[in-house]
């Protein structure tokens, strides 16, 4: 199926941890571009948001900006889709709005289960973490370069990463430490996908977890975590074909 082939729909696209709503910039034209009606917000903190930031900033703040989004546009039968850490956003923000959402889409994302936060899923990073914030981060911000960099989301091509590289933020650190707060029997009547991109250890179990659980699973072999940003053309296109 191609873009332009499935019906128009509403997205809702969730960037993950240090970027904003402008990482989507790509996605988002060609998602327009076939007809579909594309919100791409920033959650507190990052972005051209980033000057909110504070050590209150956590999990439910950006659960709360997306429920938001849904609420005042007064959206429903959306196609909510979280990158990354907006995994853990997107599971909340179906606890919280269910009869808004048409579809879940976890894009090369973490997968919670109630109860767990995003660091329980990474838990050889969490030292390195905690360090960052500590010493960097004032003990409640993770600064970008210290713990993650643009190689390990992908982005190898000169331009996207002149682009991208004054944009990264901070990332308020409670969002990683929180729990998500979505009871299984919410969800799991919902219609779930996972797109896998990369073949970070974390996400390829997330898929497996996916796949076990009974969610569509789809690939877009060879584009890196950053898949919005290094494959645009090729992710339009998986998300259209969920209309």
């Amino acid at each position: 199926m191609t873009e332009e082939s499935g019906k128009r729909a509403t997205f809702v696209l969730v960037h993950g941890a240090w970027h904003g709503g402008w990482c989507m910039k790509k996605i988002r034209a060609l998602l327009q571009a076939a007809g579909h009606e594309v919100f791409t917000p920033t959650l507190t903190g990052l972005g051209e948001r980033a000057h909110l930031s504070g050590p209150s900033v956590n999990l439910d703040t950006h659960v709360e900006d997306i429920v938001a989004v849904l609420e005042c546009e007064d959206l429903h039968d959306v196609i909510l889709v979280g990158h990354s850490y907006a995994g853990m956003v997107i599971t909340g923000v179906a606890a919280r709005a269910p009869k808004r959402l048409a579809r879940l889409v976890y894009l090369d994302a973490f997968l919670p289960d109630d109860g767990r936060s995003l660091n329980d899923y990474v838990p050889a990073f969490v030292e390195g973490y905690e360090r960052a914030a500590r010493t960097k981060g004032d003990g409640w911000r993770l600064p970008f370069g210290e713990v993650i960099t643009m190689q390990m989301l992908g982005i190898t091509d000169p331009e996207d990463l002149a682009w991208m590289s004054p944009r990264m933020k901070d990332q308020p650190y409670e969002t990683f430490r929180q729990p998500v707060k979505a009871p299984a029997q919410v969800l799991s009547g919902m219609r779930r996908v996972y797109l896998l991109s990369s073949s970070r250890p974390h996400y390829l179990a997330a898929a497996e977890r996916a796949e076990a659980q009974g969610f569509t699973l789809l690939q877009v072999p060879g584009a890196g975590h950053d898949v919005m940003v290094t494959q645009p053309k090729e992710l339009a296109t998986a998300l259209s074909a969920l209309t």
